[in-house]
């Protein structure tokens, strides 16, 4: 992926623009603008406070922003809580994962969106298919070509660090239909399953699976991402590519000491 296309030659699967969000006092954003292209891994960076969660949660509906426009597909979206933005195919794994430990893989794939038995089994008696739940997880989980979890039946809360990221990943991928936004996925892991998870990711954008990724880790971002966004005082600062940018220079314009004209951002997607 060494060419430069423009803005014109792909659309942006999502996109915001000028959006706004305070908390009292204090913003969050200020006139933040985003662009995530069909098949990429846009990764976003930032120091704390610079509002890059801000950001990505009014994409995924954990927060409603004062102002601005978001479109999906090129169709304007007003998400009022997380269900909004799943129904429109946004699916998020925020750094907390929002896995139930005592439950096992399956039914966290389906945490939420249970399927029921046929009949009135399920429709009177709202009866889980357990036995359905548990052949599409594992099929899931082969499709992303996880392994390392043998039995489906298994309790979360015996799972690896990992091993735990993965599940969380492999239900946003099973019903993410648009796009999977992923809140720093490797920060509690060690070298190996952080390799795994970026592995992953590697994977759903091989699958044509366009992918937000929130992160600090530097060396990860710039082994992953087509493009990266640089956030700054709640708004972007510039948008780069690994080739055409160093990791320094991502840290100075994330600082302040490198300031990038608007006219100058690389803001097409990468191919």
């Amino acid at each position: 992926m060494s060419d430069t296309a423009t803005a014109v030659d792909v659309k942006p699967i999502v996109k915001g623009r000028n959006l706004v969000k305070t908390f009292g006092h204090v913003v969050g954003l200020n006139h933040a603008d985003l662009d995530l292209f069909p098949g990429e891994v846009l990764a976003v960076i930032g120091d704390n406070g610079a509002g890059k969660s801000t950001l990505i949660k009014c994409f995924s509906g954990a927060h409603v922003p004062e102002a601005g426009t978001m479109e999906v597909d090129g169709r304007p979206v007003h998400f009022r809580s997380t269900n909004d933005a799943r129904a429109a195919g946004i699916e998020t794994v925020f750094q907390t994962l929002a896995v139930s430990p005592a439950l096992d893989i399956a039914t966290n794939l389906f945490l939420g969106r249970e399927l029921r038995k046929p009949g009135p089994l399920g429709q009177f008696f709202r009866m889980m298919d357990k036995k359905q739940m548990r052949t599409q997880a594992a099929q899931q989980l082969s499709d992303l070509g996880i392994s390392t979890m043998q039995d489906i039946t298994q309790a979360v809360e015996t799972l690896s660090g990992g091993q735990r990221q993965a599940v969380a990943v492999a239900r946003a991928a099973a019903f993410g239909s648009k796009v999977i936004i992923l809140d720093e996925p490797t920060a509690a892991l060690g070298v190996r399953e952080s390799a795994r998870v970026l592995q992953l990711i590697h994977d759903l954008r091989e699958k044509g699976m366009p992918v937000i990724l929130i992160s600090h880790n530097m060396p990860q971002v710039f082994e992953i991402a087509d493009r990266i966004h640089v956030q700054r005082l709640g708004r972007r600062a510039a948008v780069v590519t690994p080739q055409s940018h160093t990791a320094n220079d991502a840290v100075a314009i994330m600082t302040g000491a490198v300031q990038v004209p608007e006219e100058e951002q690389q803001l097409g997607p990468v191919r």
